[in-house]
Formats: C-alpha cells, sequence, structure tokens
C-alpha cells in the first residue's frame, strides 16, 4: 500500500512539473500538489 501511494505521488509530481513552463511555475505545482497530497490524510 505505502509502495503504490508513493509511485503515485511521484508520478503526480513528475507530470506538475513536466507541465509549469518557468521556475516560478515549478514552485506553484509543487505547492498545489503539496496540497492535493495533505488533503489525502
Amino acid at each position: 500500500m505505502t509502495r503504490v501511494l508513493t509511485l503515485t505521488t511521484l508520478l503526480a509530481l513528475a507530470s506538475l512539473t513536466a507541465a509549469c513552463n518557468t521556475v516560478a511555475g515549478v514552485g506553484e505545482d509543487v505547492s498545489g500538489g503539496a496540497r492535493t497530497v495533505q488533503s489525502w490524510f
């Protein structure tokens, strides 16, 4: 279960960072991903 959650989180973060165009966008995307993961718990 933990392995699946870790893999899912990594894939989500990878897709978020691939979608942004600037360094500022990376920070916003990582923050958004962190909020999403936090809402799961």
